[in-house]
Order: structure tokens, then C-alpha cells, then sequence
């Protein structure tokens, strides 16, 4: 089921809250605590697990536009040894980039200069042309470095891009699965993101939001890990802070915007804005 999918559903059921003593939440918080702990050591587990993967050696030749001028995958590392990529959904006939992406790439700016300072560069690849690209990162008054692929076939190599044709006949694999032949829809969630990228819902849909890690070892270029769909949950900061809150994500529509499209005052229920990127 796609996140699109998803979001018509009720995220978290309204529990029914107890009012109890101070005693009573202290016996409670620390049975829930338990389970924090234990998950917090299956995520150090998982943590571990992704850096024995094997490297995959990356011997295509990739180019790319920067900021500094044309880019090989390897110049994109700007002089460390690792390389955290986030494919930012962006595509060349997109009049502004994914919602949903822009809202995980808010914290982008905050991250990369501590990132920057342990050896590792994060940035974006997306298949916008780089003067598409520079504008909006100015709207967003983002500095992270965002290199355009257009042109090219990395997107395509690490699945976060596809074809008319591969979308027509259902020949792409997404989040390590193939999909269905794209069946269309002009209406519904999708339209609506599709809508505020200036896009048509096939076109929207033919880029999707990932990450991808990489290495620079004795000159070479190597592919250690890539996550999509609900796999970058955790690198979207704002649900980080939602699942600690009262009500939780408390969503049944999609109601995050660009983060210059907020109104005045601060919006205090759910108003359905737009993105999609994610099938999960």
C-alpha cells in the first residue's frame, strides 16, 4: 500500500485517556520506557547491520552540475570520504520541488556542517535543470549542495527515476519491488501533488524520493546503501517530534506545506496540502 494510500487512514487512533495520579503515569512511563530501551537497541543493531553490508564499486562514469561547475560522483564528495545523498524528488518539467521532500530537506542546512565536520558530505540529486534547482534552493533559503543529474541515468541506475515507457508497462523496480503498470488517475491525492509541482499525476509520479550512501576508498567510488518509501521516515525530523507528542502524528490527510506557504498564524488542524512521494 503506497503512503499516499496511507494517509486517507487514520495514522494514530484517539485513545481513550486516563486521568491518574502522578504515582499511577510513573508505573506507566516506565513499563513504555522498557520498550524504548529495547528499541533503541534494535535500532544500534540495525545500525550496525548497515555498515557490514557489502560495497557494490560504482564504474559508470556519472556527471553532474553543481554550483562549481560540471561534477563526477566522486567530486560530489568535496574532498571526504563518504557521501550521504538524498534524492530529492524534482524532475525536469516540475515548476517547484516535492512538498514533501522540501519539508525532510528543512533540516538539510542544520545537519551539514556538523556531517561536513566528521567526514561525511550530505546533499541532493535531483534531475531538474541546475538554474530550476539554484532558484527554488534560494525560495527555500537552503546552502546544502544540490547537483543536478539531468541528462543522465543515475537516477534512473538507483530507481528513484523512470521512463514514460517503464511506467507504462510497469517495468521499474521501486523500494526493492517491481510495480504495477501505472493505471493513471486524474484525481485524488496524487492530482493535488502533482498540482503543486506544476506537474500531471504520471509526471509527479515518474521520480521518487530515496537516499543513498556512498564511499570514496583509494580513488574508487563504492554504493553501500539506499532506503526509499518509508525507509526515510526517520531522516523526516518533523515526525520525529510528532510521535512524541500528545496527539501523535494525528493526520488524516496531508496537511504540511513548503514552508513559505504557511499562513500568519499557525495552522491548528489538518488541511490537506500535498506530496506523495512514497509508495511504502
Amino acid at each position: 500500500m503506497s503512503t499516499i494510500a496511507k494517509m486517507s487512514e487514520p495514522k494514530n487512533p484517539k485513545p481513550q485517556h486516563n486521568i491518574v495520579s502522578q504515582k499511577e503515569w510513573l508505573a506507566a512511563r516506565l513499563a513504555l520506557l522498557k520498550d524504548e530501551k529495547e528499541l533503541t537497541r534494535r535500532s544500534d543493531d540495525l545500525a550496525k547491520r548497515r555498515q557490514e553490508l557489502p560495497w557494490v564499486r560504482v564504474d559508470k562514469d556519472y556527471r553532474f552540475k553543481t554550483d562549481e561547475g560540471k561534477a563526477s560522483l566522486a567530486d560530489l564528495f568535496q574532498g571526504r570520504s563518504q557521501l550521504l545523498i538524498y534524492h530529492f524528488m524534482f524532475g525536469p518539467d516540475y515548476k517547484a520541488g516535492c512538498p514533501s521532500c522540501s519539508s525532510i530537506a528543512d533540516g538539510f542546512n542544520g545537519f551539514a556542517v556538523h556531517l561536513a565536520n566528521h567526514d561525511v558530505t550530505l546533499g541532493a540529486v535531483s534531475r531538474a535543470p541546475l538554474a530550476k534547482l539554484q532558484a527554488y534552493k534560494r525560495r527555500m533559503g537552503w546552502t546544502f549542495p544540490w547537483a543536478s543529474s539531468f541528462s543522465g541515468e543515475f537516477n534512473f541506475d538507483f530507481n528513484v527515476s523512470l521512463s514514460e515507457q517503464q511506467q507504462r508497462e510497469g517495468t521499474v523496480e521501486y523500494n526493492y519491488r517491481r510495480e504495477a503498470p501505472w493505471a493513471g488517475g486524474g484525481a485524488g491525492l496524487i492530482a493535488e501533488f502533482a498540482a503543486t509541482t506544476g506537474t500531471d499525476s504520471a509526471t509527479y509520479m515518474r521520480e521518487r524520493p530515496g537516499m543513498s550512501a556512498f564511499v570514496l576508498k583509494d580513488s574508487v567510488v563504492y554504493h553501500t546503501y539506499s532506503a526509499f518509501s518509508r525507509g526515510l521516515d526517520g531522516l523526516w525530523g518533523m515526525y520525529q517530534w510528532l510521535d512524541r507528542a500528545p496527539k501523535g502524528r494525528n493526520e488524516t490527510g496531508i496537511w504540511w506545506r513548503r514552508h513559505d506557504e504557511y499562513g500568519s498564524v499557525a495552522q491548528t488542524t489538518a488541511s490537506c496540502c500535498h506530496p506523495a512521494e512514497a509508495l511504502a
